[in-house]
This record gives structure tokens, sequence and C-alpha cells, in this order.
């Protein structure tokens, strides 16, 4: 019994080193095949992120125009009733809206 138990025992050590050593051989395969693969042509992976990146950029810049016109209309109503509080409020709206609509060329003008 003790004979069997030994061979057993010897048995498992072996067989979890051959275990361990073809996970980590597959593990080596496949990470490699990964980095070669990023090596390569990335443009599947970056274009539909690039997309995504266009067209958040054309929803935001085309939003700021609305807000852009929308606080133009209200400075000129403002300043029409002499109201300066609503001016000011205008004026930021303006500003806002400017930014959101260049977002787009300051993110290039950037490198982005």
């Amino acid at each position: 019994m003790n004979k069997i138990k030994n061979t057993l025992k010897k048995v498992s050590k072996k067989l979890l080193l051959a275990v361990t050593a073809a996970y980590a051989m597959a593990w080596l395969t496949v990470s490699n095949g990964i980095i070669a693969h990023a090596e390569g042509d990335t443009s599947a992976v970056t274009k539909p992120l690039d997309n995504l990146k266009t067209l958040v950029l054309a929803v935001i810049g085309a939003i700021g125009i609305i807000i852009l016109a929308k606080n133009v209309m209200e400075f000129a109503q403002a300043y029409q009733a002499q109201d300066s509080a609503t001016m000011n409020s205008a004026l930021k709206g303006i500003v806002a809206g400017v930014i959101m609509a260049g977002i787009a060329t300051v993110l290039t003008f950037l490198g982005f």
C-alpha cells in the first residue's frame, strides 16, 4: 500500500509539472500571437474607435452651435432690456457654445 502511495505521489508531481509546462507554453504562444498581431495592422481595432470619436465630437459640436445660437438671442434680448445679469449669463453661454462648437478643431490642433 505504501508503495502505491509513493508511486501516486511521484506520478502526480510529474503530472502537475507537465500540466504547468503545457499551460505556460500555451500562454506564451497565445501572448506572442497577440503581440505579433498588435504589431501588424491595427486599423481593425482603431477604425471603430476613430469613428466613435468623430461621432461624439460631431454631436458635441452640434450641441455647441445650438447653445451658441440660443445664448446670442438671449444676449440680444437682455441688451435690449438693459438687464446686466442676463447679459452676463448669456455671455458665459456664448463662450461655452463657442468652446463646444470648436472642440473638434482644438483636439485636431492638439493632435488627438
